[in-house]
């Protein structure tokens, strides 16, 4: 599946206020399934010492895939398409690794 076959029927199980013109929804819905991802990565290290088990494993990847629908929903919202998001994200990170500027802080480095 690629991502825009995703974007598309993750569509189809939207069900939130004014939906297809509200961004504020999904940002928040991922705001909060990135916290429960690393959540329970900060548990991991806490209590298991970082040792990630299968179990472990398989919680994440379910938040994981929760952010990712939330992460579809709000470029739905926005009018892009999800490969477009990920080929833009790569093309910025290239120029940076091109450029030595992977690492340092800022968005326009």
């Amino acid at each position: 599946m690629d991502l825009n076959e995703y974007q598309d029927k993750s569509r189809e199980t939207a069900r939130y206020p004014n939906l297809g013109n509200n961004a504020i929804y999904p940002t928040l819905g991922l705001a909060g399934e990135s916290g429960e991802v690393a959540d329970k990565v900060k548990k991991i290290i806490r209590d298991k010492e970082g040792f990630f088990g299968d179990s472990d494993k398989q919680e994440i990847m379910m938040e994981l895939g929760d952010v990712l629908w939330y992460i579809a929903q709000l470029s739905t919202e926005l009018g892009f398409d999800l490969e477009d998001v990920a080929q833009s994200n790569l093309k910025k990170l290239s120029s940076r690794s091109k450029r030595g500027k992977l690492s340092g802080s800022g968005d326009h480095r």
